[in-house]
């Protein structure tokens, strides 16, 4: 504050105003070394109250000399901000200028957490319980349930982000001629960085299936595979993304040629109805049986001779827990008897087969996918090599699935007798590639879901399924 032409007793304070301070040092010259030695420009002046001679009346008048060239002065010195108030005003720019959302790299390079800035990622799409769990919407015990998870919620909303982020851009760039390895490893090298891969806190959940035409599942290049992508195939992409362990498994089915539209609808439009009818207390054969009914209504016409299109009957959707991708339960995709419900808080995958074969699938071709069996206690190994190949599949993985591309990422070499060993004792589970008759034709689409307390979300839906 700045105390001006009052006695030191009168208790007052006033914000000087430019004019009153400019005129008071035209008039007395001897406030002009008081403006320079306490900074008028730019500082709060502190002097507290000061007595001017007289109280307060001028003395004197000054020559015209001077009177002019302290007029220039004056006329020059200008009250800006007090420089702390300054400085602060920088600071909120600079932090203005930080919050700036960044927008994605094209090829994607930026971090999804970098993109958010405040740590929320999108909530996927909200779909409302029906029939007896209508009041679950309103129930206010529910929503603080729901509060009380927000925390794991963010989190798969995170991995989520980051799938839509990455299935945009592998579309922008997938073309006939390419060889399938370079699709695999553009993909998985997208989601390392978009994920920031962070051991078994954040990374890929299991290998990337680009299963081919009749090849329903499972199937993925081995290192030296040189299979090219052709325009007449049939490519389902099946990758998953997690954060601590919070899994989400999402599939689509590329195509270049429009004949097949008709298929890859009917396995679109079959997921949709499975999310439609999932719910809190809803049994999975119901939602098997609704499933099969949109997969058959379809026929696709592929060079001259009309299909029905079938719902594989031994593949299944699957409930998924935390760093365990099957997680006990399955959801059929053709009617049955199955009376199993599903539950509040659950996570699953809805995932529907569409098939211009027999509509069953059996194992074969050389196996690529492994994991480590979920519940596998400690097994004496007698090969030292297994022991070692185990250790690393248990710091890089854990339980979640991995490929022979991957291995070889990390710098093993030699490990396919230990990595039999490892199965045939029980601690790895191989996952051979699922195909029905060869010269058939099989679409998939599988989105993952959440039974919030109130109501049904979508986690990996985006705009382009």
């Amino acid at each position: 504050m700045f105390f001006v032409g009052y006695p030191p007793d009168t208790k007052r304070s006033l914000h000087t105003p430019r004019v009153l301070v400019l005129s008071l040092i035209k008039k007395q010259p001897q406030f002009l070394s008081m403006a320079s030695e306490n900074s008028i420009a730019g500082v709060t002046l502190e002097a507290g109250p000061l007595e001017l001679p007289n109280n307060g009346e001028v003395i004197g008048n000054l020559p015209s000399s001077e009177q002019n060239g302290l007029d220039e002065k004056v006329d020059n010195l200008t009250l800006d901000e007090p420089q702390e108030a300054a400085k602060k005003k920088k600071k909120k720019n600079k932090s203005k200028k930080k919050k700036e959302a960044l927008e994605q790299t094209d090829p994607p390079s930026i971090p999804v957490v970098d993109l958010f800035p405040s740590g929320e990622f999108p909530e996927g799409e909200i779909q409302q319980y029906k029939d007896d769990n209508l009041w679950r919407t309103t129930s206010e015990e529910k929503r603080e349930l729901e509060r009380l998870e927000r925390p794991m919620y963010n989190s798969v909303r995170r991995a989520a982000e980051v799938h839509r982020q990455v299935r945009k851009y592998m579309r922008t760039i997938m073309k006939p001629g390419m060889l399938m390895t370079d699709l695999c490893e553009t993909l998985e090298n997208t989601v390392r960085k978009l994920i920031s891969e962070n051991g078994l806190q954040a990374g890929i959940a299991f290998p990337t299936g680009c299963s081919l035409n009749w090849v329903a599942a499972h199937w993925t290049p081995n290192s030296g595979d040189k299979t090219v992508l052709q325009y007449d195939d049939v490519m389902k992409l099946d990758f998953g993304t997690h954060i601590d362990g919070h899994i989400i498994d999402c599939a689509f089915t590329v195509t270049f040629n429009p004949m097949f539209d008709p298929l890859v609808e009917a396995s679109r439009e079959a997921t949709n109805t499975g999310i439609k009818e999932a719910g809190v207390d809803v049994r999975l054969g119901d939602i098997g049986a609704a499933i099969q009914e949109v997969m058959e209504s379809y026929e696709v016409e592929i060079n001259g001779k009309v299909y029905q299109v079938k719902s594989i009957r031994n593949l299944n959707g699957h409930s998924v827990n935390q760093y365990q991708i099957h997680g006990g339960k399955s959801v059929p995709i053709v009617k049955g008897g199955e009376q199993t419900k599903m539950e509040e808080g659950e996570f699953y995958a809805i995932e529907t087969f569409g098939s211009t074969g027999k509509g069953y699938v059996r194992e074969d071709l050389e196996c690529s996918h492994y994991m480590k069996n979920f519940d596998v206690g400690h097994v004496p190994l007698r090969l030292p090599r297994a022991k070692q190949l185990l250790a690393t599949i248990n710091k890089n993985f854990s339980t979640l699935a991995f490929c022979r591309r991957y291995l070889d990422r990390l710098g093993e070499t030699k490990y396919l007798m230990a990595l039999k060993n490892l199965c045939d004792v029980g601690v790895l589970q191989p996952y051979p590639p699922l195909c029905d008759v060869k010269g058939s034709y099989v679409s998939q689409h599988e989105h993952t879901i959440l039974l919030r307390p109130t109501c049904k979300e979508v986690i990996s839906r985006g705009d382009d399924y």
